[in-house]
């Protein structure tokens, strides 16, 4: 993923003489912070000269927005005097990060409260973190805040690809073009399904067999029954992939979700496939940045999962809260394929992934057919989230939890359980399940494997909506 752009302004006491005494010792605190930042393999940092003067708050901060980037952290190592951090954050690039460093032989945790107290005056959102940012938990609070700065800010400006309108009346699934542009910058481009089935019958045929070769070499099984699942139905899936491809590059869309049911997949082919490789690292021709696509034109789910995308680099999760298993304390996360095929490796080689990967064929509920693409996620540490509505409102619930493993006779029983041909993820809450069925408010869920509850809360702050966080 794109480094992200991160600006350092470091403030310095406005009395000259002592300006001068301490800056060898205040410029060595705004390096480190620096070197430490972009060992993490995210960050690119733009620095400049210690802030002391009004004119420096001004233009200093003038040349991080010119350097585009996506979030300032403003560093006190020293004493300095608040009102240049109010000055600057007229002209540096939000959100803003208060950074005190561990330096008691300075009071700049003193100057640092004194400036956000004053941005807290002047209605200035903020972050605040105090401490060694060599330490890890440190380190930990200061890139929690610039992913969530990063992934807010890459917002503005994207094109959200919506194929067909509403799926089977959800509600839920429906964005507001207007709300969408207001509070997230995102513009929302509809295009008919029509298009998907029309440019499939144009891709190279040599270039869809090739990929079908391809599936059949590195996937587990594809389980043909001449019926649902066929070569050509296979190949009818490959075209569509290609289709939307072509047509994501076209409109110059970032983001995408297909509405599927149940034109396409009464009359033409399931989506599945082109939903999973959509989101996956990689295809048959190789690797991509992974393209975040929700399935039955789910639009606040798609936008979920691409915060969660900008936030975690990584394959987004899309879901059922299908069902809930009591002897078990577990639920079954499942969806008509949408999964991507990183998950049941949870790895971007696909030859790590595939071979845990079966395309069996679709069942009743699909009579056009096609392939599921059928696996169970590996287990980890996830982060599940969802933005959804009430009253017009977005909030966000947020749900730290586990994908579970069990043995292989076992998995197998619990997917007959629910649909036994689609992808699952057996994930442990650690929410009662009787709070998260009376709250949560979609049939769909999303998530990364990792802990970023702290990054969702952050963006939740920078976009002025609530979250609950299910604990």
């Amino acid at each position: 993923m794109q480094k992200r752009k991160i600006g350092i302004l470091t403030f310095s006491d406005g009395r000259k003489f002592a300006h001068d005494l301490q800056y060898k010792m205040t410029r060595s605190f705004q390096d480190k912070l620096a070197k430490v930042l972009k060992a993490t393999g995210e960050v690119e940092c733009v620095t400049g000269e210690i802030v002391w003067t009004p004119e420096l708050a001004r233009s200093e901060a003038k040349k991080l927005a010119a350097a585009g980037v996506e979030a300032t952290i403003l560093n006190f190592a020293i004493w300095a005097f608040p009102h240049l951090p109010t000055i600057a954050t007229q002209f540096a690039p939000g959100p803003f990060l208060c950074l005190s460093n561990v330096n008691p032989k300075a009071p700049g945790l003193v100057a640092m409260l004194a400036a956000a107290g004053s941005l807290n005056q002047v209605g200035v959102l903020h972050g605040r973190v105090s401490g060694d940012v060599e330490d890890p938990k440190v380190l930990r609070q200061v890139m929690a805040f610039l992913r969530a700065a990063s992934a807010v800010n890459r917002l503005r400006g994207k094109t959200y690809g919506l194929f067909g309108g509403r799926s089977m009346g959800m509600y839920t699934a429906v964005p507001a073009l207007d709300q969408w542009r207001r509070e997230f910058g995102v513009d929302i481009e509809h295009i008919d399904q029509w298009e998907i089935v029309r440019r499939s019958e144009t891709i190279d045929p040599k270039r869809v067999t090739k990929a079908r070769q391809w599936l059949e070499k590195h996937c587990g099984q594809v389980a043909y029954d001449g019926k649902a699942l066929t070569p050509e139905t296979l190949e009818r899936q490959i075209r569509s992939y290609h289709a939307v491809r072509e047509l994501i590059n076209e409109w110059d869309l970032d983001f995408v979700g297909i509405k599927g049911q149940p034109e396409l997949t009464n009359s033409f082919c399931t989506m599945d496939l082109t939903e999973a490789f959509l989101n996956d690292p990689y295809d048959w021709e190789g690797k991509h940045e992974p393209i975040v696509c929700a399935t039955e034109a789910d639009s606040d789910g798609a936008l979920t999962m691409e915060i969660f995308k900008q936030i975690a680099g990584t394959p987004v999760l899309f879901a059922d809260v299908r069902h809930y298993d009591a002897e078990g304390d577990f639920w079954d996360m499942v969806n008509s394929g949408q999964h991507a095929t990183y998950f049941a490796g949870k790895s971007f080689d696909p030859k790590e992934n595939l071979p845990k990967v079966k395309l069996v064929p679709e069942d009743f509920y699909f009579p056009a057919g096609g392939a599921a693409v059928q696996h169970i996620a590996m287990p980890g540490e996830v982060t599940l989230a969802r933005l959804t509505r009430k009253n017009g409102k977005y909030w966000m619930a947020i749900a730290p939890a586990e994908f579970l493993a069990f043995p292989e006779k076992k998995a197998i029983a619990k997917a007959e359980a629910t649909t036994a041909v689609w992808p699952h993820a057996f994930t442990k809450l650690r929410v009662p399940p009787e709070r998260f069925i009376a709250t949560y408010s979609s049939n769909h869920i999303h998530g990364v494997y990792g802990d970023c509850v702290e990054e969702l809360k952050w963006v939740c702050k920078m976009l002025n909506m609530e979250a609950e966080v299910y604990v």
